[in-house]
């Protein structure tokens, strides 16, 4: 019997309490157990390292930033907290070659580096301002969504508000310097990126936009190149919605989104060698408002959190077609945003 463990990160606006863990039974195809591990405010992002420790973001006392938790310890036991005013990051990722973890603040519209201590505690190591804006009205100012790795072990940073990929060169020490400066079209709102396997093209989700584009990308100079752009709803939906969480499979052939309003899931195929993608299903994520989704180190099965409806659905993942279907769909995790499975 194969048992995984799987952290979620949460809003606390209603029922949350901060960090949650449940399990996900292979042989049952069912998720149990849920528990409460953590309390803290808004954790609705987290990063967990080879060291088995969690990096949350935080809010507390009108200030932000992340916290450094010991993951071995029920409940978590906090080692660690860089607070200063202002909001929390919306995202961060880990450079376990480097010891670095980068932090994308929304609000702030700033990119924060670290170096990661021994112990696991934090040292700043560099901070970069973005300006700018965009025509929709959730784009007044910068709003960076994401921070993490190019293949090439640049830094590349997605700003919703200014419609803009930012990459860098960065240091062993975590210094950043920008490399270049990517586009998109006005109002895409752009959220998350994810690369191919090869490292030759890149697939960047539209927040504002439910939208998917397919760009090139150029390790020479960082640079990113426009391919193709497909929808992520149907083209007779004319309600709200607000594309989150981006999943590619490890063969580089398919795609996964979230689509918060439309609540639902689109797959896409990958084809002519990754220059061109092709919605192949729309499946319902069995709640209100689906953030983040995440799967087991196989791929075999599909975690998503749907924030609003206080529950999580689970879906088993056709490795040959890449088509999901439904599990089981009424377990309860309070406001879920953030999914990751503990390896």
């Amino acid at each position: 019997m194969a048992i995984h463990k799987i952290l979620f990160g949460t809003y606390t606006k209603r029922l949350s309490k901060g960090l949650y863990e449940a399990e996900l039974d292979t042989d049952k195809k069912q998720l149990q157990n849920p528990t409460f591990i953590g309390q803290l405010t808004n954790p609705t992002y987290l990063a967990l390292s080879k060291a088995n420790k969690i990096y949350a973001v935080e809010n507390r006392n009108g200030q932000g930033g992340v916290v450094t938790l010991d993951n071995a310890k029920r409940p978590v036991v906090e080692l660690d907290a860089k607070l200063t005013e202002g909001s929390a990051p919306a995202y961060m990722g880990i450079d376990e070659d480097r010891q670095l973890l980068f932090a994308g603040y929304y609000h702030r519209g700033t990119v924060e580096s670290y170096t990661i201590n021994a112990d696991g505690s934090l040292s700043l190591s560099d901070s970069w301002q973005n300006e700018g804006s965009g025509p929709r009205p959730e784009q007044s100012s910068s709003h960076i969504h994401f921070a993490n790795l190019t293949p090439d072990k640049r830094l590349v940073a997605v700003d919703l508000g200014s419609d803009e990929i930012i990459t860098f060169d960065v240091t062993d020490n975590g210094q950043l310097t920008e490399a270049s400066r990517f586009k998109t079209e006005e109002g895409f709102g752009p959220r998350h990126i994810r690369f191919s396997p090869n490292g030759q093209y890149a697939y960047v989700l539209g927040e504002l936009s439910s939208l998917l584009s397919v760009l090139k990308y150029n390790s020479d100079d960082g640079s990113f190149e426009h391919i193709m752009t497909a929808s992520t709803i149907p083209s007779d939906w004319t309600e709200h919605n607000g594309s989150a969480a981006l999943r590619l499979s490890h063969d580089g052939r398919f795609i996964y989104t979230t689509n918060r309003g439309h609540n639902s899931i689109a797959v896409f195929k990958i084809v002519n060698g990754g220059t061109e993608i092709e919605r192949i299903q729309l499946i319902s994520t069995e709640g209100e408002f689906p953030r983040d989704m995440n799967w087991d180190k196989d791929e075999a099965f599909l975690v998503v959190a749907n924030q609003d409806t206080d529950n999580v659905s689970l879906y088993a993942r056709d490795e040959t077609t890449g088509e999901l279907s439904l599990l089981q769909k009424d377990f309860a995790i309070p406001e879920g945003v953030r999914v990751t499975f503990e390896y």
